[in-house]
């Protein structure tokens, strides 16, 4: 985790992996209807919650089991008054690369922001700032090295998991105001630079999206053949709420964490459904520790 050529090698072959996935298209994977997904919320660097939700994800008792995971970095959890999330963006690396085509990473807006250099504060200080520190104590004079992988990571992320079955996993949906500007053809191609610029890249409108309605909801499922979205971008309290009918939201980086698996054999679930079947991860010992 300390040595900056090894975290690079680490971080490009992830990305490798994540763009040569045969279930790829464009920025979004697609599976199949069959096996399962375990899907969750933001994680903001959660250590303990990440290694319940590979526990939960059940990934070696059949390669048709997948588990989404989004919002990896930028957590509260400071070490000598830095950031040293980084590590979790190579955790999941390392998981990505040992079950290939089974973990999947979406693009989130706090990876794009840091990537991208657009301001963005949990509350705790400026993100950006404290990131960029936590790499400079880790490996000095070769941290630029390292935030580079960096960058070729969270630029080969895709922005959405699109199953078969009506389900689709992303961190967030534009907002209404931006639908007329928004390119909902995004998810069908690969993204390019102006698609992270600030406020006007269509990367940048999918991730950052707040204030979604009924009619924004419909529209772009009838757009993308989506029956339920799964987004996270939200606080939530209890881990789990469903506004809308088609909508649920997740947390899994705080105490009233949340999950929820899916058998992707089955039509998907409505909000409420999934709602009703997520499992706080505090039954599993966790806490926000």
């Amino acid at each position: 985790m300390q040595d900056a050529p090894g975290v690079s090698a680490l971080l490009d072959a992830a990305a490798e992996r994540m763009l040569a996935d045969p279930l790829r298209n464009g920025s979004s994977v697609f599976l199949p209807r069959r096996g399962r997904i375990l899907l969750t919320g933001d994680l903001h660097d959660n250590p303990v919650h990440f290694m319940l939700v590979q526990q939960l994800a059940k990934l070696t008792a059949s390669p048709d089991n997948h588990l989404v995971l989004h919002e990896l970095i930028h957590g509260d959890r400071l070490v000598n008054g830095v950031d040293l999330s980084y590590r979790m963006l190579c955790r999941v690396a390392q998981l990505t690369l040992a079950f290939p085509g089974q973990v999947h990473v979406v693009l989130a807006n706090h990876e794009l922001a840091q990537v991208f250099r657009h301001p963005v504060s949990k509350g705790a200080g400026d993100n950006l700032e404290l990131f960029d520190a936590g790499l400079d104590w880790a490996f000095g004079d070769d941290a630029a090295l390292v935030d580079e992988a960096i960058g070729r990571y969270v630029r080969a992320m895709p922005l959405a998991i699109r199953c078969a079955n009506g389900l689709m996993l992303s961190h967030s949906l534009p907002a209404p105001h931006e639908l007329a500007a928004f390119d909902s053809g995004v998810v069908d191609r690969l993204l390019v630079d102006k698609d992270y610029a600030l406020r006007t890249g269509d990367a940048w409108r999918m991730v950052w999206g707040r204030g979604w309605d009924q009619e924004l909801l419909d529209t772009l499922a009838a757009r993308w053949n989506v029956r339920t979205f799964v987004l996270g971008h939200a606080l939530v309290e209890h881990g789990a709420d469903a506004p809308f009918p088609n909508l649920l939201l997740l947390n899994t980086d705080h105490e009233g964490a949340r999950v929820v698996a899916v058998n992707l054999s089955e039509d998907a679930p409505t909000a409420n459904e999934l709602m009703l079947h997520s499992v706080p991860l505090s039954s599993y010992g966790a806490t926000d520790a």
